[in-house]
């Protein structure tokens, strides 16, 4: 007899639960949760019915089946995560009749379904052979579940036995529906049979497949076997808690990044992989050290740049001496970045002598705009490997230097300083030059990507500076990329200022000596820069003086003295004898002597050149040490001489009757470049014609077959060695006189500065007896 109910619902998703069956399930939609606790107010019933569709979160009545089982909830189990485990066991099929949405949870009327066929010779006939054949699935399964089926008296409650079978044996849940929804037990049975049957055959070839592997044991399988084996020992060991230990540290860390969709794939697919592993695995501990670095990069993490000019320039005046021209170059940059507010921008290059200072401007930089330093050598790196890192697949792969920088900054908008960028050299591995192309350009750095990471890195929002001595190795393609900043050397007068306020602060600071205990007075000083050192930078005299206040408290202390004054003539008891004397002019006009003006990589110079004609056959010897551009400079002014000999009062033939020859002093020191051009036209000139040269003026300038006078580099310094010299008149290429204004103003006024376009202008300015008031 059909009987109503009228019961709350909860939609099964992937079960189906049968009469006479107990199982649990976990509950955590909302309006199931609401079903149940209504249940339990009433009878403890619910109707269970599964979804035909699984991936549905919220199922309509036409989205789940008809027919399903009114269940008893046995009990219920509030779980950790917000969700009920419940045990229900089912009572009778039901067909729902009316559907109700309530506005909390899904109620249903539903009637029972009558069976067909309850009891007779036949049904018992399938029993029996259902029975027979479920035994054989269990064998095959090697499964201890018929102990539960002989708890069922098969003979006395068939249908009890059959649905018991459908629920174990059949793991196609449709399947499961359409033996649910059949009324005729027969009929019931047949499916389930046919199910069965389909089961045993393939239970049958996983045993086949089984026994087939297990009787081919390899050396792999062996490991396999003792790795497990000593798992188990470590867990009863409690070793292996340590290794969760690492996998549940790795599993905070990737929930705390900052970390985009594609790295925490990544990261999240590496883990897994770590998951499987066996703790004492080497690959596992490649993969440790893959996650580690992936989680110290600082993805996401940006410091709050604070760009603000004025606080810039006093940053950069307190920090450094001099440089106007460099600060003020700086400060325009940073007036864009402030204005503007864009990433983009000019990727700066500072170019000078060594210890001008490069590395620390950009310091400096970093601490005025509020951003992390960190700072990339480039001197000697050879592998293109360095900057774009190691692929995994390699013993020892490692990233390359710029996940180094950015691990290092902990910010993913530092300021990175390419430091030596000009001596970058290629091999075989690669041209590291080319590498950086990619970083350095604005449109590409948004997705570099390093060959060990293999993740996307954004690094547009880096501010790149690049500092170099000489822009001549820097590849051509690279230095396009790149805004160029020349920082000369520096004047005596900022020489002796930064020694006086920066360096003796710093030294004291650093030997954590009182400044009174010993004071270095501003002749110890000059004596020291201009006895003991000789270079364009402040590095030789920080490390002069700072030896100079060392061997000072050395003394200080032998003597049992409270305090030390260092003065002049104490500099060289503590220093010993003067290292260098810079080049004199002669006090005589000489004839073949001519003052020139050279550049080294200490600064500026005086080169004096020396001509003398011999009687001979029309040979020119050079000497000196002397460049393959200097010699071509010899040559130059040799063939002009010889072809306005007239012009100049010389003897049209001595080509033919002289030998002449052109010296540099200390000949020892290397010595090449263009600008000498001039000095030797006019040494020639004054050997030839035996005209004097003044002793007071110093020459520089490139000298062309037609007489003209080019630009030459370097102004500024090569001034300030002729005025140390005592030279009082400079003559200078014309186009030059643009970097007169770089000349410091007190060294300016005190030299008489001559610009020329062609040698005869040189000449006459330079030679005793030439009408110096011709143009």
């Amino acid at each position: 007899m059909k009987k109503l109910y009228t019961i709350p619902l909860i939609p099964l998703r992937g079960l189906t639960v049968f009469p006479n069956v107990v199982v649990h399930f976990d509950v955590g939609r909302e309006k199931s949760t609401e079903a149940i606790e209504q249940a339990m107010l009433d009878n403890q019933e619910i109707f269970l019915v599964g979804q035909k569709d699984s991936r549905v979160e919220e199922p309509c009545q036409d989205e789940i089946y008809s027919i399903g089982t009114i269940c008893k909830i046995k009990q219920i189990l509030k779980m950790s995560d917000n969700t009920i485990r419940v045990l229900v066991e089912g009572k009778e099929r039901a067909e729902i009749v009316e559907y109700m949405e309530e506005e909390k949870y899904i109620k249903v009327s539903v009637t029972t379904m009558n069976n067909q066929s309850a009891k007779s010779d036949e049904v018992d006939a399938y029993v029996k052979f259902l029975d027979k054949e479920f035994i054989k699935l269990l064998k095959l399964a090697e499964d201890n579940y018929s102990e539960i089926i002989k708890s069922i008296d098969i003979s006395k409650d068939p249908e009890s036995f059959v649905d018991m079978v459908a629920s174990y044996a059949i793991t196609d849940e449709e399947i499961k529906q359409q033996v649910l929804e059949s009324s005729d037990i027969i009929e019931r049975i047949q499916k389930v049979l046919e199910r069965i049957k389909t089961e045993i055959s393939i239970a049958k070839i996983q045993k086949k497949i089984a026994n087939k592997v297990k009787n081919i044991v390899t050396k792999e399988q062996k490991e396999f076997y003792l790795r497990e084996q000593l798992k188990a020992i470590q867990e009863e060991l409690g070793e292996d808690d340590e290794y969760k230990k690492e996998i549940a540290k790795y599993e905070e860390k990737i929930s705390k990044a900052k970390l985009s969709k594609e790295v925490k794939e990544k990261v999240n697919y590496e883990l897994s992989r770590l998951k499987n592993m066996n703790s004492t695995s080497s690959e596992g501990n490649v993969i440790k050290a893959y996650l580690d670095w992936m989680l110290n990069i600082p993805w996401g993490k940006y410091t709050k740049e604070s760009i603000d000019i004025i606080k810039a320039r006093n940053v950069l005046d307190k920090e450094h001496y001099g440089l106007d021209d460099v600060k003020d170059r700086i400060i325009e940059y940073l007036s864009v970045k402030q204005f503007s507010k864009s990433p983009k921008g000019p990727i700066l290059c500072l170019v000078g002598p060594p210890g001008v200072g490069k590395t620390s401007i950009a310091r400096s930089i970093a601490h005025a705009i509020n951003r992390k330093y960190t700072r990339i050598s480039l001197g000697g790196l050879k592998d293109e490997a360095e900057i774009r890192g190691h692929r995994k697949t390699y013993v020892g792969a490692i990233p390359g230097r710029i996940v180094y920088a950015m691990k290092d900054a902990k910010s993913m908008n530092p300021l990175m300083l390419f430091d030596e960028i000009d001596k970058i050299n290629s091999s075989y591995k690669g041209d590291p030059s080319d590498a950086l192309l990619e970083i350095l350009d604005s449109e590409q750095n948004k997705e570099f990507r390093d060959s060990y990471l293999e993740v996307p890195m954004n690094l547009s929002k880096v501010m790149f500076i690049a500092t170099a001595n000489t822009l001549e190795t820097i590849p051509r393609p690279l230095l396009d990329r790149m805004e160029v900043i020349e920082v000369s050397g520096y004047t005596y007068e900022e020489k002796f200022n930064i020694a006086k306020n920066h360096l003796l602060v710093k030294i004291f600071k650093e030997l954590d000596i009182p400044k009174d205990t010993i004071k270095v007075e501003d002749s110890a000083i000059t004596e020291i820069i201009e006895g003991y050192t000789r270079e364009s930078g402040v590095r030789g005299l920080e490390r002069k003086v700072g030896s100079a206040i060392r061997k000072g408290l050395a003394e200080m202390l032998k003597k049992n003295q409270k305090e030390l004054i260092i003065d002049k003539k104490m500099v060289e008891t503590l220093l010993g004898k003067r290292l260098f004397d810079f080049d004199k002019i002669d006090e005589f006009d000489k004839v073949g002597v001519v003052n020139g003006m050279a550049w080294t990589a200490y600064g500026g110079d005086t080169l004096p050149i020396e001509a003398t004609a011999m009687t001979g056959s029309g040979k020119l010897q050079l000497t000196g040490k002397l460049g393959e551009v200097m010699q071509e400079s010899a040559k130059t002014a040799y063939s002009y001489v010889r072809a306005n000999a007239a012009k100049f009062g010389i003897n049209e033939t001595f080509y033919k009757e002289k030998d002449i020859h052109i010296h540099a002093p200390e000949g020892a020191v290397p010595k090449d470049g263009p600008s000498a051009g001039v000095t030797m036209v006019t040494a020639l000139v004054s050997a030839l014609s035996g005209k004097k040269v003044k002793h007071n003026v110093a020459m520089t300038g490139e000298v062309t077959l037609t007489g003209r006078v080019l630009p030459i580099g370097g102004l500024k310094e090569k001034s300030l060695a002729a005025f140390r010299a005592g030279v009082d008149t400079i003559i200078i290429p014309k186009e030059n006189e643009k970097d007169i204004d770089k000349i410091p103003a007190s060294i300016r006024s005190s030299l008489n500065i001559i610009s020329a376009k062609e040698v005869n202008e040189v000449l006459k300015n330079a030679l005793i007896g030439e009408d110096t008031n011709e143009n």
